[in-house]
């Protein structure tokens, strides 16, 4: 699983996180939001984990968007 591509699992994980929107396991096959979305039942068990992995690396990291 790539950790770095941009619209992957994991990068969509960190990005809820740090938007703090709810956690819904997701990824782009390509860029983000510009190709198909892949939704938690489509799924593999790997790609869920690295969702839920960025997401919580991200929590740890406290790292959060400052809305002004």
């Amino acid at each position: 699983m790539d950790k770095q591509r941009h619209g992957g699992a994991y990068d969509r994980g960190m990005a809820d996180s740090y938007y703090r929107r709810q956690p819904v396991p997701h990824y782009y096959v390509g860029a983000t939001y510009s190709s198909d979305k892949v939704v938690e039942s489509d799924m593999t068990p790997a790609e869920i984990w690295s969702y839920w992995e960025g997401y919580k690396f991200n929590e740890q990291l406290g790292h959060y968007k400052e809305w002004r």
